[in-house]
């Protein structure tokens, strides 16, 4: 009762208390597949149902300092995304997102769901804390009840889409697909082995060309010469008993070897200090194109090995289209890496600085877009602290800079941000929503569950059939587009878990940041419609 009573002093104390225990709660794992920082929020509105409070204002710099960091990591890619694929992933976000906000709105008419509740199942169902972020912003009663009903539908938004991926492919077999083996080697990330050249219908040809990344989804990056392992060079070709570096994940690693010839272990030194980059695309003239296109062995004499986009690793082939501000790992000798990062921009000083006044300036900006009104008389909405922050990131993140406003964030740095954010928002939004839950959830009943789950599944089930059938997309392109669409990042670890294909991760990354972007305005305009029925 005491340690309750220090608490209820001192409300700096309980919102680093929320955020501990939240954190520690997300970190909670079972089979890959956890809360992360929505922990945060089931113990805060815990926390707010036994009368705690937080400092005020937490909310709105968090949602600030959240939605803006969003704006500024997708802002390279959503505005290519829709230009480009708009066809294809960028549309399935799109019926993804309006499936969900359409039956979430067809929930509340049948079963009379208050507007509040229904717009936080959209928001949960979808797992979308930016979608939470923009129905809350305006606070009140209708603010209360969808940080519950998010807080209903998120585990059936998380675990949901991870059955849907891992189960939908063991049930539907078509066209001779294999499904993924529940006894499959679980993946260890991407990884180097030694291959041997042992096929003779490689003999003579060079290395760069033979495809293996099309394959087998391997780069081969390093020739055994002179006993060490030295960049790959344009002038190599297969000879019998050639020593070869292989990168990939472990089962793609196995099919390159059956490929070449045979795996070999022996110890080996990589001078990747040297020999071996990472380089932040920066360039718009290298954005969209493929690394065919970019030629970097015949033209740079360098490989590149892996491409690191919204927080998701791959190995590229030469089809796969590079975006601005991927992060490419490549290897070639010093001179040569030198050339590359020139080619495609990389600016090392630039990438590490992070300018605390453009910041501060464009955050302003945004809160200032935020407050301006838009339409016409009588029917007036402004974007708010969620949607002002949310598109002058978007802009700053595609333009790069306005005036002397810097639209870039290091990376790690804006991961921080992003999150400590999001942290703060959420608990600031399980306080206000835990003061009624119970009396919210008692009354509502099993509808709140039942709901939920159709809101997580319909929308599941309707993209599917659409991109296969309508979009003619591959099963693997299709299930990661859906991962994207629904912001399920677990949901696509479980699927690239069982499966070498890239397609999903490629997939993923160019419908994220689309769905991202039309879940907030989704569910404002949701909030707006039912708010106000």
């Amino acid at each position: 009762m005491e340690v309750f009573q220090i608490l209820s002093a001192n409300e700096l104390l309980v919102l680093l208390c929320i955020l501990g225990l939240g954190l520690l709660l997300g970190n909670i794992s079972i089979k890959g597949v956890g809360l992360g920082s929505s922990g945060v929020i089931f113990v805060a509105l815990l926390a707010g149902h036994l009368g705690l409070s937080i400092p005020g204002g937490t909310g709105r710099l968090g949602l600030a300092l959240f939605v803006y960091c969003v704006g500024i990591g997708a802002g390279g890619r959503f505005f290519e995304a829709l230009a480009r694929e708009g066809g294809t992933l960028a549309r399935l976000a799109v019926l993804i997102v309006g499936s969900g906000a359409f039956i979430a709105w067809a929930a509340a008419q049948l079963f009379d769901i208050p507007g509040g509740l229904a717009t936080g199942l959209f928001a949960g169902a979808l797992t979308s804390t930016p979608a939470l972020a923009a129905a809350t912003e305006d606070g009140g009663e209708f603010a209360q009840q969808v940080a519950v009903g998010f807080g209903v539908a998120y585990p059936f938004g998380v675990v949901g889409v991870v059955l849907f991926v891992q189960l939908l492919p063991r049930i539907v077999r078509k066209g001779g697909e294999e499904a993924p083996s529940a006894e499959a080697e679980p993946d260890k990330g991407i990884g180097n082995a030694l291959v041997e050249v042992g096929n003779p219908n490689l003999y003579g040809r060079a290395v760069f060309s033979a495809d293996v990344a099309g394959i087998s989804c391997c780069q081969i990056s390093r020739v055994l010469a002179e006993g060490r392992l030295r960049p790959l060079e344009a002038g190599d070709v297969f000879s019998p008993g050639q020593v070869l570096l292989l990168v990939g994940r472990p089962r793609s690693i196995q099919r390159a070897c059956e490929f070449i010839g045979r795996r070999v272990e022996m110890p080996y030194v990589l001078d990747t200090e040297n020999e071996r980059r990472r380089l932040a695309v920066t360039r718009s003239c290298v954005a969209g194109r493929t690394l065919r296109e970019l030629a970097a062995m015949e033209r740079h004499g360098v490989v590149v090995t892996r491409v690191t986009r919204m927080d998701q690793t791959f190995v590229p082939d030469a089809e796969t289209r590079i975006e601005k501000y991927d992060i490419l790992t490549v290897v070639g000798r010093p001179g040569d890496l030198n050339g590359f990062s020139e080619r495609v921009g990389h600016r090392p000083q630039a990438l590490d600085y992070t300018d605390l006044v453009s910041l501060a300036l464009g955050m302003s900006l945004g809160l200032l877009l935020g407050m301006l009104p838009l339409g016409f008389e009588g029917a007036q909405m402004t974007l708010g602290v969620a949607g002002g922050p949310l598109f002058a990131g978007l802009i700053l993140g595609r333009m790069g800079r306005i005036g002397k406003i810097v639209g870039h964030i290091p990376r790690p740095t804006r991961l921080l941000l992003q999150e400590f954010g999001l942290v703060l928002f959420l608990a600031d939004a399980g306080i206000s929503g835990g003061r009624g839950m119970v009396d919210t959830i008692s009354h509502e009943g099993p509808v709140l569950l039942l709901a939920g789950a159709v809101v997580t599944l319909l929308p599941l089930l309707i993209a599917y059939p659409y991109a296969r059938r309508l979009m003619k997309m591959s099963r693997m392109q299709a299930l990661g587009g859906i991962c994207g669409g629904m912001t399920s990042t677990p949901a696509l670890g479980a699927l690239t878990a069982g499966s070498d294909s890239q397609e999903p991760v490629v997939s993923y990354a160019t419908a994220y940041p689309v769905a991202l972007i039309m879940m907030t305005v989704a569910a404002k305009m949701l909030g707006a419609i039912l708010g106000g029925a």
